[in-house]
């Protein structure tokens, strides 16, 4: 088959080799398979422990079980996988997360699913062959890359983390600022956290720094977008600034200066930790709060730090920083503008 030809069947099987592909949209995809199990499923443990009500519980048991086939599903959508792979991919996710973590279900599904569409609608026995070949690839590639990964996530993870409890001002500051921009780049901030584990003060810090630019830019446009870009960015994503941050970057010094503070006040101060369930995920759905709550169980500090990390410093600072933008005019009327 020449050159062009495979160029041709690749396109016809909707197969497109690219960074944007696996680590923007697959990722992106990956998060929100995360939030509709683990996530969803820490947040009613957390109200099930904390009421007694037996069926909060029970539900986050199920919840966090289809985990795997949460993260399987997400990523072959977002592959557009045809209905027979995307189906199989539950069992692929399944064995990548159970034998590599997150990473192992990223890695596996992708592999699984787009072998799983070469040979899609190929043969008379699809019913078959395309399920067929999506798990066994799947499985297999969760048995040899799985472990490997998930060991080198893990010690990564571990590695941040004890460098933050030695220096919680500069890696309180380093974290809260990563995780932040990651969070508003089109990739998933909440499946990076989940990759590595990230726990711990530098999972308070990782929160600071996703609060700081949701809250921030929910404040900060708040002349241009009204109550509606308040809370689809408060409580939402605040990536949905990304395309005014590619017309005019400088709108996003002012949520970067407040991570790079609420960060080291996340760790130094108040102490805050968050679990890695939530550390990636700012103020959406109030995801990372609940995550403080459900790692450090309560006390007047947690809750004076959780008021003034996620919303109260977030609110101000961002506002400070971004008058000051708009005086030396860094930012232009209409800058901060959403199509809501």
């Amino acid at each position: 088959m020449k050159q062009s030809d495979f160029k041709k069947f690749l396109e016809r099987k909707n197969i497109h080799i690219t960074a944007k592909t696996y680590l923007i949209d697959a990722m992106g995809a990956m998060a929100f398979g995360l939030f509709a199990s683990l996530l969803i499923g820490t947040i009613f443990g957390t109200l099930g422990q904390r009421t007694g009500i037996q069926l909060f519980n029970t539900i986050s048991d199920y919840a966090k079980g289809a985990t795997g086939a949460a993260l399987g599903v997400s990523i072959a959508y977002a592959l557009k996988a045809p209905q027979l792979v995307l189906f199989s991919a539950a069992t692929v996710g399944i064995a990548g997360n159970a034998l590599g973590g997150p990473v192992g279900a990223l890695i596996a599904t992708i592999i699984a699913t787009e072998l799983g569409k070469l040979v899609s609608k190929e043969t008379r026995v699809d019913i078959l062959v395309t399920p067929g070949v999506t798990i066994i690839s799947g499985v297999l590639v969760a048995q040899f890359v799985g472990p490997g990964v998930s060991a080198f996530m893990t010690g990564f993870g571990s590695l941040v983390m004890t460098a933050t409890e030695m220096q919680p001002f500069f890696m309180g500051m380093l974290v809260s600022a990563l995780i932040g921009i990651a969070l508003t780049l089109p990739i998933s901030s909440a499946a990076i956290c989940m990759m590595l584990g990230l726990g711990g003060l530098a999972g308070g810090a990782a929160t600071a720094g996703c609060c700081a630019q949701m809250v921030g830019f929910a404040v900060m446009s708040y002349r241009e977008n009204g109550m509606g870009g308040l809370l689809a960015q408060g409580l939402g994503t605040s990536m949905l600034q990304m395309g005014n941050i590619v017309k005019n970057p400088r709108i996003w010094i002012a949520p970067t200066l407040t991570s790079m503070i609420t960060g080291p006040i996340a760790t130094m101060v108040f102490r805050l930790e968050n679990i890695p369930e939530g550390s990636g995920m700012g103020t959406c759905g109030l995801v990372g709060p609940i995550g403080i709550f459900t790692a450090m169980e309560g006390g007047a500090n947690m809750w004076l730090g959780i008021l003034l990390v996620c919303f109260l410093l977030p609110a101000i600072l961002t506002w400070i920083f971004g008058e000051i933008s708009r005086k030396l005019g860094w930012i232009r009327e209409g800058d901060l503008k959403l199509d809501l």
